[in-house]
C-alpha cells in the first residue's frame, strides 16, 4: 500500500482521538498572565504547556522543555531537517459565545472553542501528523521537530528561550494562519499615545471612556460615562449615526449623567475590515454630542478625526498605501482608556513592504503629536520568503495532492512564529474560505479540515524528512 494511502486511512482512524487531545488543551484557559517560579508567562500557559508534553510523551516522543517558556517534542535520528512551530497561549474572551469557550463543543462538523484555530488545535493536528508518520514506519533521513511556544499572541518572548540553545532547522513552517502558504508576512507598528489634563469641572463633558483589551483584537465593546447630560438628548443624537456606524448602542442612567454603551464585531487586528470597532464608532458618537470645551472633549474629537469608524487602512492619517507583493496597510485602534486624568490608547498596525519607518511610522508619530498627544511606536519590518525555493513548491505540492486545489503564495498580515526565521512560512490549517472566528467568539474549526490538514502536514514530513 503506498504511503499517501497509508497516511489517508490512519488519520480517519484516529479521529475520535485528536478531537479528544484538543479537548485537554482548549479547557486550560492559557492567557498570558503574571510571571512565577516555573512560569514565565503566567499559570494558564504553563499549564497548557504541562499537559501539551504529557500529551506528546504519552505518544511516545522526545521532549525537551526550554525554561517552560516552550518545549519540542521530536523524532528521528540525525539532523534536524523540519520544524513546526505553533503556541498553545490563547487571547482572552469577552461575551458573546454561543458556547462555553473553554469545552471544545463539536456541532454540525465543527469543533468549537478558545484556541481550536489558534492555535492549539493546529498544533494538535501537527502533533497528529509526526504520530501518524511515526506509527506507519516512515524510515526518516533526519529529524522533525514540534516546537510549543506558549507566548506568541504578547510578543513571542517565548522563542528566546529554544533559539538560545537550539538552531533553525533547514525547513520550518508555522500551522498558524491559512492554506495555501503564507511565505510574506506585513511589518507590523504598536503605537501608543497619550495625553495628561489637570481636574475639569466644565460640563458637559465625558467622565470615562474605555474598551478594548488587547492590541492584536479589534474590539467590539466600549462604553462611556458622560456628565451633565441627560438621556434623551444623548439617544436623540445616537440613534440614527450608531445605525450608520453599524454598531448597537444603550444609554442608560448614571452617577451624574448617562453611560453610553455600544457593541459591534471582533476580530483579529490583521483583518479589520471582517470586524466593526466599538472604540472608533463611540469616539464618533461621543464627538457629535454638544460637550463643553474641555482636555477630554478636544481628545476624543482628535481621536474621531484621526480614527474614524469606517476607516481601516490609515486614510485620515494619511499613510494609506499597498502594493502587489504584501497589500494594504492595515490600522486598528485597539484599546482606549480615558478618565478624570488623561486618555492612552494603543494601535496595531500592519504594514506592506512598501511601507517603512521613514514614510509611515515617523508620520503617524509626529501627526498625533501635533494633535497634542505624546506618542511613540514599535516597528518591526515585513517577511518575506521568495516563493521559488524547493521547500514552498514541496509544501504546496502536498497541500493540492489532499485538497485538489491550485498551491500558491499569499501574503498575511497576521504575524507568526516564522516572522523573524530565514525561509520559514506559514502553511495551514484552515482552507480559503472558511472563517475561522480566531480572537473572536465562535472560535471554530471544520472536523472535516483538521483531518485534511493531518494528511497534508504527514506528506510534508514524508517528503522533506523521509528516505
Amino acid at each position: 500500500m503506498d504511503i499517501e494511502r497509508r497516511i489517508d486511512e490512519w488519520t480517519s482512524s484516529h479521529a475520535a482521538e485528536l478531537k479528544a487531545d484538543m479537548a485537554k488543551l482548549i479547557e486550560i484557559r492559557s492567557v498570558v498572565g503574571e510571571a512565577e517560579p516555573g512560569a514565565p508567562f503566567g499559570k494558564g500557559p504553563a499549564a497548557a504547556l504541562d499537559k501539551a508534553i504529557e500529551i506528546c510523551q504519552g505518544y511516545g516522543f522526545a521532549v525537551r522543555d526550554y525554561d517552560h517558556a516552550a518545549a519540542c517534542a521530536s523524532f528521528g535520528e540525525g539532523d534536524r531537517l523540519l520544524d513546526m512551530l505553533a503556541h498553545l497561549d490563547v487571547v482572552d474572551v469577552a461575551d458573546g459565545w454561543d458556547t462555553d469557550p473553554f469545552t471544545l463543543v463539536e456541532r454540525d462538523g465543527m469543533l468549537y472553542g478558545r484556541g481550536v484555530s489558534d492555535d492549539k488545535g493546529p498544533l494538535v493536528i501537527a502533533l497528529y501528523a509526526m504520530r501518524c508518520i511515526r506509527e506507519l514506519g516512515v524510515p526518516l533521513k533526519g529529524s522533525v521537530g514540534l516546537i510549543m511556544g506558549t507566548d506568541e499572541e504578547s510578543g513571542m518572548r517565548d522563542l528566546p528561550h529554544y533559539f538560545a540553545v537550539e538552531k533553525n532547522a533547514p525547513n520550518t513552517f508555522s500551522p498558524d494562519a491559512d492554506f495555501p502558504l503564507y511565505n510574506v508576512e506585513k511589518g507590523h507598528m504598536h503605537g501608543f499615545f497619550s495625553a495628561g489634563w489637570e481636574a475639569q469641572t466644565a460640563l458637559p463633558r465625558v467622565g470615562s471612556f474605555s474598551g478594548g483589551f488587547r492590541f492584536n483584537v479589534l474590539p467590539a465593546d466600549a462604553e462611556a460615562v458622560i456628565l451633565g447630560i441627560d438621556g434623551k438628548t444623548v439617544s436623540e443624537i445616537c440613534g440614527k449615526k450608531a445605525q450608520e456606524l453599524k454598531v448597537t448602542y444603550k444609554v442608560e442612567p448614571a452617577e451624574g449623567g448617562v453611560k453610553l454603551s455600544v457593541s459591534g464585531l471582533s476580530c483579529h487586528a490583521s483583518v479589520p475590515e471582517t470586524g466593526v470597532n466599538g472604540i472608533t464608532a463611540l469616539a464618533e458618537l461621543l464627538a457629535a454630542l454638544p460637550l463643553a470645551d474641555c482636555p477630554s472633549t478636544r481628545a476624543i474629537r482628535s481621536v474621531a478625526k484621526l480614527f474614524p469608524a469606517a476607516d481601516c487602512n490609515g486614510t485620515a492619517l494619511g499613510v494609506d498605501m499597498a502594493d502587489e507583493v504584501s497589500g494594504r496597510l492595515t490600522m486598528v485602534l485597539s484599546i482606549l482608556k480615558l478618565d478624570e486624568k488623561g486618555i492612552e490608547c494603543t494601535l496595531d498596525s500592519r504594514m506592506p513592504i512598501c511601507a517603512t519607518e521613514d514614510n509611515c511610522v515617523k508620520p503617524i508619530v509626529s501627526l498625533l503629536e501635533a494633535e497634542g498627544f505624546s506618542a511613540k511606536a514599535d516597528y518591526s519590518a515585513p517577511h518575506n520568503t521568495p516563493g521559488e525555493g524547493e521547500f514552498v513548491r514541496t509544501l504546496l505540492a502536498c497541500y493540492e495532492a489532499v485538497s485538489g486545489e491550485k498551491g500558491r503564495c499569499l501574503y498575511t498580515g497576521g504575524g507568526t512564529y516564522v516572522h523573524d526565521i530565514d525561509g520559514g512560512v506559514a502553511f495551514g490549517p484552515t482552507f480559503p474560505g472558511f472563517e475561522s472566528n480566531i480572537h473572536g467568539n465562535n472560535e471554530r474549526m471544520s472536523v472535516a479540515d483538521a483531518l485534511k490538514a493531518v494528511r497534508i502536514y504527514a506528506r510534508a514530513i514524508a517528503a522533506i524528512c523521509g528516505k
